[in-house]
């Protein structure tokens, strides 16, 4: 049976109150967001509530390409060390403040020199910011930077406003202060976060909900029958396995796009004592465990073979995508040889922390059923997702089940997690040759060029292997059909300009 807002409570609610509703948007979160301050931020459904709170320099359309938002104008000077922007006049932050120049200047600071900034090696290759009027800007770089606009298209050209970020320090995250178009209310955690229309935004015609309402519901199937209720307007990432239902119900629709991330097991090599474990010190053991893995089954078993099975960090659709590296099928064999070799084998146990969300427990009860047939042990650990996080980041943990939704530019899918310095090098894996080819290619321009140092990249890692890559996600939308002007993005979120609700 579909569950539809026409049953007998809805009929009851008055023309008003309908109308007050339809100015609510709705929206269900496969787990609730870290921290709201797009520097430490380092979570994918916090990125989707930074969307809407904070505006960025540069944005992308669905075919990726890099279009104005904050910044309206760029270029670049003849050696690729320099970029001027030109930015968009008439813009106030929340609290009343001017965005400017020098707000750029201040944001680009705050990101390289706040203690948790995960933002540092994004912008490490700004070395000064040369204010040049009251909204334009020129960045002197150490060097080129391939990368630089993709980053301002992320967490790092989010612009908060610098009187507030100066005021709250490490505490900003408790009550955000950014230029979007949207202001922050409150947050309940794991129960809601409220933004309300901010009535000076730039572009407040494009806007047509009073506020939004975040709703983390990480079970999948809870998530989707508050979709078929009409408790919640847009859902985060339909499960693969509720589409055909999906599909066929009245009331609903489904808007699918590939991602341009990736899910995977991150190890820990070496950040701190829990590095220091079997699994943490012979690569051999990794490489193991990634042969008895058949990821085009856990592909059809978990999603319906909706999802692509992957062994690197770009999709096989994507121009970056090893085609010398193909997906090596399971190798059971092989696999037992190569724990005999490192010393185990009968196997040997091993600790997986997993976000308490439906899909990625599925995935490792796959995986703990393919581990088990070679003697590997895999235990789970469930956490909710920001506690996740936090103990990846702080090393309290063997291995982790974490994936990454993917950015416009190759570095944003490698150098964060494979550079020694990376922000979100939680592996603590460290090689000095891929941190060289690292930075080599964030100073390629020509395409064939940074291929060709991805793809050395991906070989030596891939040998290492820090991060086993699962799979690659399709991101399924899953809306109340009285949404119009929705738009799915490869990068996974929701853009509410243009969008609206029909009473």
């Amino acid at each position: 049976m579909t569950f539809r807002k026409t049953t007998l409570l809805a009929a009851l609610l008055s023309a008003t109150a309908l109308s007050a509703q339809a100015a609510d948007l709705r929206v269900a979160l496969q787990s609730d967001p870290d921290i709201l301050d797009p520097d430490p931020g380092r979570s994918f459904v916090g990125r989707i509530v930074f969307t809407a709170l904070c505006d960025k320099l540069v944005d992308i359309t669905p075919d990726l390409e890099i279009v104005p938002q904050l910044a309206t104008e760029w270029s670049w000077n003849e050696d690729n060390t320099q970029l001027t922007l030109q930015l968009r006049e008439g813009v106030t932050f929340h609290d009343g403040t001017v965005f400017d120049a020098q707000a750029v200047a201040d944001n680009i600071e705050r990101s390289q020199t706040l203690g948790q900034s995960q933002r540092k090696t994004e912008l490490s290759s700004i070395t000064e910011t040369e204010i040049l009027g009251p909204h334009e800007i020129r960045l002197h770089l150490g060097g080129p930077d391939a990368t630089l606009l993709a980053q301002f298209a992320d967490r790092a050209g989010m612009m908060l406003s610098p009187k507030a970020a100066a005021e709250a320090g490490d505490d900003f995250g408790l009550n955000p202060v950014c230029s979007g178009p949207f202001k922050f209310e409150e947050r309940v955690a794991q129960d809601r976060i409220v933004l309300s229309k901010f009535a000076e935004y730039w572009n407040a015609d494009e806007i047509n909900f009073d506020t939004v309402t975040y709703l983390p519901i990480p079970d999948d199937t809870v998530r989707f029958a508050n979709l078929q209720s009409g408790d919640v307007d847009i859902i985060d990432r339909l499960a693969a396995t509720d589409l055909p239902q999906a599909r066929s119900a009245e009331g609903i629709e489904v808007e699918p796009v590939v991602s341009l991330g990736y899910q995977g097991l991150t190890f820990n090599l070496e950040n701190g004592e829990r590095g220091d474990n079997p699994w943490g010190n012979d690569p051999r053991l990794r490489r193991a465990l990634s042969l008895l893995i058949d990821r085009e089954a856990l592909n059809q078993v978990v999603f319906e073979g909706a999802y692509q099975p992957a062994n690197q960090p770009f999709p096989p659709a994507s121009p970056w995508y090893d085609a010398e590296n193909p997906l090596q099928g399971r190798d059971v064999e092989q696999a037992r040889a190569l724990l005999a070799e490192a010393g185990y084998p009968d196997g040997l146990p091993l600790e997986v922390q997993v976000p308490n969300s439906t899909q990625p427990q599925q995935v490792m009860q796959v995986i703990q059923s393919m581990a088990a047939e070679a003697g590997v042990d895999i235990t789970l650990r469930a956490k909710e997702f920001a506690t996740l996080l936090n103990d990846q980041a702080a090393g309290a943990f063997e291995a982790s089940q974490i994936g990454w939704s993917g950015r416009v530019d190759p570095d944003g899918n490698t150098h964060i997690f494979l550079h020694s310095e990376g922000g979100l090098n939680d592996s603590g894996y460290s090689k000095p040759e891929v941190d060289a080819l690292l930075q080599e290619a964030r100073a390629v321009t020509g395409t064939a060029e940074r291929k060709a140092l991805y793809d050395q990249i991906q070989d030596i890692a891939d040998a290492d292997g820090p991060i086993l890559y699962l799979y690659h996600q399709t991101w399924i939308w899953g809306l109340d059909d009285d949404i119009e002007g929705f738009k799915a993005y490869p990068d996974g979120m929701l853009r509410l300009e243009g969008v609206s609700k029909a009473e």
